[in-house]
């Protein structure tokens, strides 16, 4: 039986080094689903997989983009289903491995078949966000799709984009065109997270922003500064530097804000992997063994 496996969880969890140690075991590559490795120039703030790592292993969807370029759950599942054939051509396993919970809900259960949104579509809501902030697109949507409010994240700006975006691309509601199906994939899934004490996982990502800045992440930052408004950059560790470039911060306030920020954002994707309907058969791997776990558990013929 062909085999999917997903290797997903908070960020600095430890996904990677399981995935490469997996990869290795049973003789697949590697489909990252991580929203922001896929672009290129960003190895270090996305701790994306070392050029070690990735001669180890085959990584797919791993610095692919320039940053100036779109890229969506719709488009990753579409390019994810593609790489998993292509696995299976050449034996029984395809490894997913990210920490993006859109892309893998995406393939896991797929989405609604919505209008590809145009260009000029895209810089209208721009322009509306640009102008009258998250509040501009929270009137929009109250007028376009009052139902879809009812339930929205009024805090998360990317969420109203899209959902406008679709309303206006589309002509009728965004929530009129979600029917919450689920789509079954012709294979066996299991999937993984590392589980761990959350005060472990925190003092992690603390030491990792401290690796990072020994890696060069400053350098890297500055580097992509004179593109700082575009969405692939709008992301945790070169926000805060960038501010302190424009000298809002200093650089400890922007290293411990760097910190703070991606706890709050492990919190969501933990929070993201309690939600019913979706992860009951989500099998939580110890630090410790979570290698010997998985394998055991892909290889065992009643799982």
């Amino acid at each position: 039986m062909k085999t999917l496996i997903v290797i997903t969880g908070a960020t600095a969890s430890g996904k990677t080094s399981v995935a490469l140690d997996v990869a290795e075991a049973l003789g697949c590559d590697i489909i990252s689903a991580d929203s922001r490795q896929i672009y290129s120039g960003l190895p270090i703030g996305t701790a994306a997989p070392t050029e070690a790592e990735q001669s180890r292993v085959r990584h797919h969807l791993v610095g692919t983009l320039p940053l100036d370029a779109y890229y969506s759950a719709s488009q990753f599942e579409h390019d994810a289903l593609r790489l998993m054939e292509q696995q299976w051509q050449q034996g029984d396993y395809a490894l997913v491995c990210g920490g993006s919970m859109m892309y893998v809900d995406a393939l896991l259960y797929g989405l609604d078949p919505l209008p590809a949104v145009s260009d000029t579509t895209r810089a209208h809501v721009a322009a509306i966000f640009s102008h009258n902030g998250i509040e501009g697109l929270r009137a929009a949507l109250q007028i376009v799709d009052p139902e879809y409010m009812k339930t929205a994240d009024p805090a998360n700006h990317k969420r109203l984009v899209h959902a406008l975006e679709v309303s206006y691309q589309a002509g009728v509601p965004y929530s009129s065109l979600c029917s919450g199906q689920r789509r079954q994939l012709p294979c066996r899934v299991v999937k993984a997270m590392i589980d761990m004490e959350r005060e472990t996982l925190f003092s992690r990502i603390n030491r990792r922003v401290g690796m990072m800045m020994d890696q060069g992440l400053i350098d890297e930052a500055r580097r992509v500064y004179p593109q700082r408004h575009l969405n692939s950059l709008n992301t945790v560790g070169y926000k805060e530097l960038f501010a302190y470039f424009d000298g809002v911060w200093d650089l400890d306030t922007a290293l411990a804000r760097i910190a703070k920020n991606t706890r709050v954002y492990a919190k969501k994707q933990l929070t993201w992997l309690k939600r019913p309907g979706r992860n009951e058969d989500l099998l939580r791997l110890t630090p410790e063994n979570a290698v010997k776990e998985l394998i055991d558990f892909t290889l065992r013929p009643d799982s």
